[in-house]
């Protein structure tokens, strides 16, 4: 992560790899402002934040305890995501 805070702005999959911790708070400031930045005019990440949004709301809602497999299954799901966008260089995409 640490490798992509300096430039200047960020690709997709540098986004990807920091979404969910991004969307949990645990990224440092300025890591956010990059992904926040991205997200701003990047309409595929953002509907990869909305996904993930959805899903978080759809959990809480139910109120009981989550199978911990269906959560290691989405965590592995989303990590698939974010190393597919691995092989990209686009930090603009619409």
């Amino acid at each position: 992560m640490k490798g992509w805070i300096r430039r200047r702005e960020a690709t997709c999959a540098e986004v990807a790899q920091v979404l969910q911790r991004y969307l949990d708070g645990q990224v440092d400031d300025l890591t956010a402002r990059r992904v926040r930045r991205h997200l701003d005019h990047c309409r595929r990440c953002g509907l990869e934040l909305e996904t993930y949004q959805a899903i978080k709301v759809a959990l809480a809602r139910r109120g009981e305890r989550v199978d911990p497999e269906a959560v290691e299954r989405l965590r592995a799901f989303g990590e698939r995501l974010a190393e597919r966008g691995l092989g990209e260089d686009s930090g603009s995409s619409a």
